[in-house]
């Protein structure tokens, strides 16, 4: 009797533990999505969401996602990280040396998560709206010490053998300099049997019987959203793209970043900002929208490598009141603005007062006669004119755009007309570098329950390896 309920159980225990390993083997996923959105932390999710918010736009659906971590993003060597280490973090779960690319910090080869997941049968599609061999990017496929030398790391992209590179084209793509120059990366692309789509030239000739691709939506990186016009190509038209041009039955893993959330952070364009920050979102909605066709084989991963310019969510001279909502008065992105005042100084058309002009209708500020300004309005005060005309005098001594020792561009008036105008949405930044904020990852589908609590960057790798 004793033997006969032993054997009983012992049974019972083997299927229990065979239901256990079928279960455990269902939860991989088939689809793994991860994007990044570089610079951005919580204050600038919370911008993006309040915006939205105030101004009767759909909620991010970056912050409606189930699950939630803190995570931790220092370098190797450094409290603050950069691009660089952070990307290889996230991409390989290894901490290395800010400024190396897929390396640990005495220079070994890592192996990131996209290669790995080549290696276990799924295609790989990696996708920027910056170049795509810029730092973040760079860490999923390429092994260097340097991130700054793009043509070799650009290299490193045509041997890799992933199926679908997309958003930004390459820096340096024919940098002669380089000591391993070996060819326009473009022409080697295609020897080594990309379908290469150059300034989104044959962007709809793309089409699932080709191999490999590489879809350029610019010569550089891709223009800020609000500053895009009709026709151009954003991030969610390349994850849209490489969907179609992945799936497969193996599934596949897709890495895509919202680079220039982090240009305009370091600029500290909050407006700019903001609206990248919306269309990053519409980009993750799209692997949302895919998720929900295929809601038991789907993950999808939303992190970001790092905060940039301490964004601060609220300022001294609106108190507790908020008014974020006049982001949506700023017309252009700080870069364009610049550009719009450099054209009139090249005219001779550059006055105090044609500048003035310039930043009512991109910023919708209100020069008052008199300087008899309202509080808490867009309207200026006669000390806010003052001190815009003061920058304006640095910036334009003589109404022509001054160049430092460098040779590069004076912006003093831009970056005041920026952070006036931020002032007076209520906000403002303490820092126009990295800071050592932790990010917010979040996660829907399955698997996504691994993305909770407090977490460092290097664990996003090690997870996602766990679920290949």
């Amino acid at each position: 009797m004793t033997n006969r309920i032993f054997k009983t159980l012992l049974c019972t225990l083997v299927i229990i533990a065979g239901v256990c390993c079928f279960a455990a083997e269902q939860v991989k996923p088939k689809y793994i999505f991860l994007f990044i959105g570089d610079g951005m932390s919580f204050p600038q999710r919370m911008a993006a969401a309040e915006y939205c918010k105030q101004a009767g736009l759909a909620p991010l659906a970056i912050n409606a996602m189930k699950y939630h971590a803190v995570t931790t993003t220092n370098s190797a060597n450094s409290f603050i990280t950069d691009s660089a280490a952070s990307g290889t973090a996230i991409a390989c779960g290894t901490k290395t040396n800010n400024g190396m690319i897929g390396v640990d910090p005495q220079g070994k080869p890592l192996v990131s998560v996209a290669k790995a997941a080549k290696k276990a049968g799924r295609k790989v599609g990696i996708i920027t709206s910056v170049t795509i061999n810029h730092a973040t990017p760079a860490s999923f496929y390429a092994n260097n010490i340097s991130r700054g030398n793009y043509y070799q790391i650009a290299l490193d992209m045509v041997n890799s053998g992933f199926d679908y590179f997309g958003g930004g084209g390459a820096s340096k793509f024919d940098n002669k300099k380089d000591k391993k120059y070996c060819g326009n990366i473009y022409e080697l692309a295609e020897k080594a049997g990309y379908f290469v789509s150059l300034e989104g030239k044959k962007f709809n000739e793309i089409n699932p019987s080709m191999k490999r691709v590489m879809s350029f939506g610019a010569v550089g990186a891709l223009p800020y959203a609000i500053d895009s016009k009709e026709g151009d190509l954003r991030l969610a038209d390349f994850v849209r793209q490489a969907i179609t041009q992945l799936d497969n039955p193996n599934g596949f893993f897709i890495m895509a970043e919202g680079g220039k959330i982090d240009w305009m952070c370091h600029s500290n364009d909050a407006g700019t900002t903001i609206k990248e920050i919306i269309d990053f979102d519409k980009a993750v909605s799209v692997a949302l929208e895919f998720a929900k066709k295929h809601s038991s084989e789907t993950l999808v991963v939303v992190t970001g490598d790092h905060e940039t310019g301490g964004l601060t969510l609220g300022f001294a001279g609106t108190a507790y009141k908020s008014f974020i909502k006049r982001i949506s008065l700023q017309r252009c992105s700080r870069d364009k603005f610049n550009h719009k005042l450099r054209e009139l100084s090249q005219k001779n058309e550059l006055t105090f007062e044609a500048a003035k002009k310039l930043a009512a209708e991109n910023f919708g500020f209100e020069f008052v006669a008199g300087g008899k300004a309202k509080k808490l309005t867009m309207q200026l005060s006669a000390a806010e004119e003052k001190a815009l005309k003061k920058a304006y005098n640095v910036q334009f001594p003589g109404n022509k755009n001054r160049k430092d020792a460098r040779g590069v561009y004076d912006s003093t008036f831009v970056s005041a007309v920026i952070r006036l105008f931020n002032n007076k949405a209520s906000l403002a930044w303490t820092s126009g570098a990295h800071t050592a904020l932790p990010v917010n990852t979040t996660a829907d589908g399955v698997g996504a329950e691994n993305f909770t609590n407090m977490i460092d960057n290097t664990d996003i790798s090690k997870k996602l390896k766990e679920l290949l």
